[in-house]
């Protein structure tokens, strides 16, 4: 029987480069949130709860505009730079 695991895209930039690009480890992330290993998921791709919460935001500002919206959703634009960026570097160095 296949695993999920054997649906998912190879990363290009590790094949041709050698090291993660910005969104290694998000499909393994969301697959670890699929089979409720929560922090599993955290481990894999820090970013994966802010990513989903500014999901919920847009989808639900989409529907139904709400005053404080694009000061929400430019606050987690930032924080999910801010933490992508940051556990790119973070694995950039620890495999140097």
């Amino acid at each position: 029987m296949n695993s999920p695991e054997d649906y998912m895209l190879p990363c290009l930039n590790k094949q041709l480069f050698g090291f993660d690009c910005l969104g290694c480890g998000i499909q393994r992330s969301i697959n670890f949130l699929v089979h409720g290993e929560f922090y599993g998921a955290f481990q894999m791709y820090p970013a994966i709860y802010t990513l989903i919460l500014l999901m919920l935001v847009l989808i639900f500002n989409s529907i139904k505009n709400f005053k404080y919206a694009n000061k929400i959703i430019l606050t987690l634009v930032i924080i999910n730079l801010i933490i992508i960026v940051g556990n790119f570097l973070f694995k950039l160095y620890n495999q140097i």
